[in-house]
């Protein structure tokens, strides 16, 4: 059983979460999310404590694996809705550059031609330090980590 599963996450006064069916909503000031819960673990949002449990019914091994990431997950999104999360990247290489033009990330890396990256809907980019320092934020932190990993590779 996951010890982190067990811990309960606390709700700020700025954001409502609600749970329909199997799908917990969170709404705050930087967005809204949602996250479906695996069968077999179960959601209680009582004011501004969400707890999760695993049913007692189940003997799947696969849940006690999920517990602990389902409620990362729900962590992680209530925490996002409310403020965001940032990575920063440094562009490092002599002429190496980047700019923004509109909803677009336009580096210049040593290629024979600029290197295009599409802004998914809600993130916003920041370019400083001369062009040359990256940062990223989005509400959603795997949206985050995942255009991080994208534009290092």
């Amino acid at each position: 059983m996951s010890r982190v599963g067990k811990k309960p996450i606390t709700v700020s006064d700025k954001v409502k979460t609600r749970l329909e069916k199997r799908v917990v909503f969170a709404e705050g000031p930087k967005g809204k999310a949602s996250y479906e819960v695996p069968f077999g673990i179960n959601v209680d949002i009582k004011g501004s404590v969400i707890q999760l449990s695993v049913d007692k019914a189940s003997s799947d091994k696969r849940l006690s694996a999920l517990f602990g990431t389902a409620r990362a997950r729900i962590s992680n999104m209530v925490e996002g809705v409310e403020k965001e999360f940032s990575k920063v990247l440094e562009i490092k290489g002599v002429g190496y550059k980047g700019a923004i033009q509109g909803r677009k990330l336009v580096l210049n890396v040593g290629f024979s031609h600029p290197v295009e990256f599409d802004m998914p809907e809600g993130m916003s980019m920041k370019l400083e330090n001369k062009d040359t320092v990256l940062t990223i934020t989005h509400f959603d932190k795997e949206i985050v980590g995942n255009m991080a990993a994208k534009i290092k590779k």
